[in-house]
């Protein structure tokens, strides 16, 4: 009887590793392996063992037990030297890019060989670059300084190093956390033409619609075990939610109780040069969620900078409960009722250095200790009343931020502008890289505060998220608010807004 080929050894496979930090058992014992020309998704809520297990792969944590295979070559170990040897690239979450160096710059730093005494071909490099954005579909020129782009833009540049750099282990972390669905699209072709190329890649996303548009396997970790590898075609949504949180989640987008309120924040052909916005006509009413929806560069986020007196208005109004209001600085924002909850919690949002209660004090302190004078009583109890009220999992007010996932970093970034007490809270993607149970947390709480009468005014590239949770929407594109849309619209009314192919006047 003729038998067929062998079958390939695994690119990657680890068995049983494990790893402890103090008394904190990270990992306990996994498997896994990566097939070449594969998709493999890595899920897990946050602290379910995924970045340790990653860490592991790419070299920067050592396991404790367990063995780990490359290519068929067994190693107890690896450094990140030595994972770049064998292939292994990784595109983290969070950029890791010099801020001050060109897009051209940084790709020629992570491909071309080093040498002190080595002439740099500087159209070569310039070339070089501009193919591999093209590659990864980043509109992006090579010239252009790495601290003016976005955090996508960024995100495309760490892609763009990665299959320059011909890896043949390729992990994504989170990597279209802050991208919206045209440059999800583009990034989707990107990992198919890497997959048909026997590239094999670690895909982690807490997106499950991205899991059964790309990947071929999951693997799902729950407390640092591994609770089940299946094909994706043969489980669902439901059971891959179940695996992960061990329990159902009936509601990720909990019912609207919103029937009107009066209009708290309302902008009249309001202009900024500086960010691009241009002629913006809003009006939000309390208890209301109002989605901001845009492809990224549109506009919103640079809206709400506006808003809060980060880049002030040039021209226009912006009233809150029918007065006039010009914001000239953030502090300016909150003593008028604003508070904003930005995009990059890590470096706007949490000092990670600080405990808790320091975090959701840091914007209250004149209130707090007038005078200058400290009440140390007063603010552990204000901390614990949020850790309650938000479900702030932790081991208390005086835990590091840095010790907390980053659905409970989020938690407490909003405690501390709920903590201003505001009018007005302006969220900027809420949910960005959280685990599906800290969202489904995230937007019960959102509801929560709009059904105590804060307007909400929410920014969010998850597309779903916006439809699930806005009351209504509007659409931007190139810095103006193209059309409002109710809460019930489909995604195809606002994509379409979002690429111009919807008439302007819903934003009048």
């Amino acid at each position: 009887m003729l038998s067929g080929p062998p079958t390939p050894p695994p690119l990657l496979t680890l068995r049983r590793a494990a790893k402890n930090f103090g008394g904190v058992r990270a990992l306990r014992g996994v498997d896994f392996d990566l097939q070449a020309g594969e998709v493999h998704a890595l899920l897990g809520e946050n602290g379910a063992g995924k970045s340790t297990l990653i860490k592991i792969i790419t070299g920067a944590h050592q396991p404790d037990a367990g063995e780990i295979i490359v290519a068929g070559r067994s190693l107890t170990g690896l450094t990140p030297s030595l994972a770049q040897q064998l292939g292994i690239a990784c595109i983290y979450q969070q950029p890791a890019l010099f801020p001050d160096l060109t897009v051209a710059e940084n790709i020629g730093l992570r491909l071309e060989p080093a040498g002190s005494m080595r002439r740099i071909n500087w159209s070569l490099r310039r070339q070089r670059a501009q193919e591999l954005l093209t590659r990864v579909g980043a509109d992006l020129s090579p010239e252009a300084e790495v601290r003016t782009l976005s955090m996508p833009e960024q995100q495309l540049v760490e892609i763009a190093c990665a299959v320059g750099a011909g890896a043949r282990i390729v992990v994504m972390d989170e990597p279209t956390a802050s991208l919206t669905s045209r440059e999800q699209d583009r990034l989707f072709t990107v990992v198919r033409e890497l997959r048909s190329s026997g590239v094999g890649i670690i895909y982690i996303s807490h997106r499950l619609d991205e899991i059964f548009a790309l990947a071929d396997r999951v693997t799902v970790l729950r407390d640092g075990e591994s609770v089940g590898t299946h094909a994706v075609r043969a489980i669902t949504h439901a059971g891959l939610i179940k695996l992960m949180v061990g329990r159902e989640v009936d509601q990720l987008y909990p019912p609207t109780e919103f029937t009107g309120g009066e209009i708290v924040l309302e902008l009249r052909d309001v202009d900024c040069a500086a960010s691009g916005v241009n002629h913006v006509n809003l009006a939000v009413r309390a208890g209301e969620i109002f989605g901001l929806a845009g492809l990224v560069g549109a506009g919103r986020t640079e809206l709400a900078r506006v808003l809060f007196g980060l880049t002030p208005a040039d021209r226009g109004e912006i009233l809150i409960q029918g007065r006039p209001i010009a914001p000239r600085s953030p502090a300016a924002a909150v003593a008028l009722g604003l508070a904003y909850v930005p995009e990059d919690r890590r470096r706007h949002g949490v000092v990670l250095e600080l405990p808790i209660d320091q975090n959701i004090t840091m914007a209250i302190h004149p209130r707090l200790f007038p005078n200058a004078w400290l009440k140390l009583g007063a603010e552990q109890k204000l901390a614990l009343d949020f850790i309650r009220d938000l479900a702030v999992k932790c081991a208390g007010p005086q835990a590091l931020g840095g010790s907390l996932s980053g659905g409970n970093q989020q938690k407490v970034s909003l405690a501390r502008w709920l903590a201003t007490q505001p009018k007005i809270l302006i969220l900027d993607e809420p949910t960005q890289g959280v685990d599906v149970g800290a969202k489904s947390e995230i937007h019960r709480i959102i509801r929560q505060l709009a059904k105590a009468g804060l307007a909400v005014i929410m920014i969010s590239s998850d597309l779903p998220e916006i439809l699930g949770m806005s009351d209504r929407i509007g659409v931007m594109r190139g810095g103006k608010l193209t059309a409002i849309l109710p809460g019930q619209s489909d995604a195809h009314a606002v994509m379409a807004a979002a690429l111009g192919q919807e008439s302007e006047k819903g934003a009048a």
